[in-house]
């Protein structure tokens, strides 16, 4: 069989969560079937370069428009198509695709979420068109209804209202033109086809790479990012530029860590992740370090007490938590951070929505009874439900049943 991978970024490096999800699975097609991996790059980026021998048959690098500016803002606004989806319209991209599904057979694609949907007219147009997957990571509209009702800002709060209104029109079209849809949880799955019953909604979760996070770091890897103690740090994990880790590791810092400093005089509180805001970067003080990009997040998790998850909008992957687990860092988290996996509160984490319920986990998490018993369901939980390979033949058998009903 043979599958095309259509993914809003590059595949290389692996620095979000999007990335992580996309290359993994693209992976574990590619062990079962021949997949030509589709990325889109911003326009001063250069194509993937993969640090090992590829295991695609080819990778194609198309480029995406310049993203909000002032006119495509206004006609986002305006509508009928959203801005998160204007952003992609490119039609000398539209025409690479085309090309690309012209010069060969390709037996299914997989297209990564509502922001591609543009790109749909070119599948659609190619010889015995294939049928298409479409994968959700987020569902959009929720994201951006959320961040809606969350923004102090007024201008922000009616254009991302009226963004998440266009986004959900916009989705509603993409379940009834897309052959199969995958989802990262239940929950979403249900939200779908609340929406459109008739649409075919699989559940793909997102997952882990066990054994990497199971292996500690090279030296080479490590370099100069390792604490000087283990258990000397409480960290969070993520991308630094994306509203919801802003949000959530300001709210810490200023709302929770006062008291668990004063708890606990020995940790520090490290947050970990690429492109920080000005917001987060502002935060740094004597026990509050803020790294940036890394090379290896494992020598942070080594020396971590906990790994923290204060989402309090927003969405996200979820990726992060899975991590922590399989790296046997206990894991405290709201209930918005832990949203849509199966984990089972103060079982596979410790549930904390209110600065005290926080600090009073990270002081649970100090007596070694409790911190063995959660590290082992969480790993063993991890390993069981959400190994990548566990979950690439999940999306290989949505391929597999779907070229055979189109073949019938």
């Amino acid at each position: 069989m043979r599958i095309l991978y259509l993914a809003t970024h590059k595949l290389w490096p692996l620095n979000s969560g999007n990335r992580l999800r996309d290359f993994h699975l693209a992976r574990e097609l590619a062990k079962r079937a021949s997949v030509t991996f589709v990325e889109i790059c911003q326009a001063k980026e250069q194509p993937s370069c993969l640090p090992t021998e590829s295991p695609f048959e080819q990778i194609v690098s198309l480029r995406k428009s310049a993203s909000y500016s002032g006119w495509k803002t206004i006609r986002g606004l305006m509508g009928p198509t959203p801005l998160p989806i204007l952003n992609y319209v490119k039609p000398d991209s539209a025409r690479r695709l085309e090309s690309v599904l012209a010069q060969k057979r390709f037996d299914s694609v997989q297209v990564e979420g509502v922001h591609l949907t543009s790109y749909l007219s070119s599948i659609q147009r190619a010889p015995g068109p294939p049928p298409v997957v479409i994968d959700w990571q987020n569902i959009e509209s929720e994201l951006m209804r959320r961040y809606s009702e969350n923004t102090a800002s007024l201008p922000r709060k009616l254009a991302a209202r009226r963004t998440a209104h266009l986004l959900a029109r916009s989705e509603l079209m993409l379940l009834k033109q897309g052959n199969a849809h995958t989802v990262v949880s239940e929950r979403e799955r249900n939200e779908l086809l609340s929406r459109h019953p008739r649409a075919n909604v699989c559940v793909v979760p997102n997952g882990v790479d066990v054994s990497f996070f199971a292996r500690p770091p090279t030296s080479a890897n490590a370099g100069n990012q390792r604490p000087a103690s283990s258990g000397s740090t409480v960290v969070f994990v993520g991308s630094m530029d994306y509203h919801a880790n802003i949000d959530g590791a300001v709210w810490f810092a200023r709302e929770v860590w006062p008291a668990i400093a004063a708890q606990h005089p020995s940790l520090e509180f490290v947050i970990v992740g690429r492109s920080p805001s000005k917001e987060v970067r502002a935060l740094a003080s004597d026990r509050i370090r803020v790294t940036g990009t890394v090379e290896d997040v494992r020598p942070y998790y080594a020396c971590a007490i906990a790994s923290v998850v204060p989402l309090r909008v927003g969405g996200g992957t979820r990726l992060k938590i899975l991590e922590a687990m399989a790296a046997g860092v206990p894991v405290v988290s709201t209930t918005l951070g832990a949203e849509g996996l199966d984990a089972v509160p103060n079982t596979h984490y410790l549930l904390a929505n209110r600065p005290t319920d926080v600090v009073d986990a990270i002081t649970q998490l100090h007596d070694l009874s409790t911190r063995d018993r959660i590290v082992q369901a969480a790993r063993a939980f991890a390993v069981s439900h959400y190994d990548w390979s566990i979950l690439g033949s999940k999306l290989y058998q949505v391929h597999s049943e779907l070229v055979q009903r189109q073949g019938t």
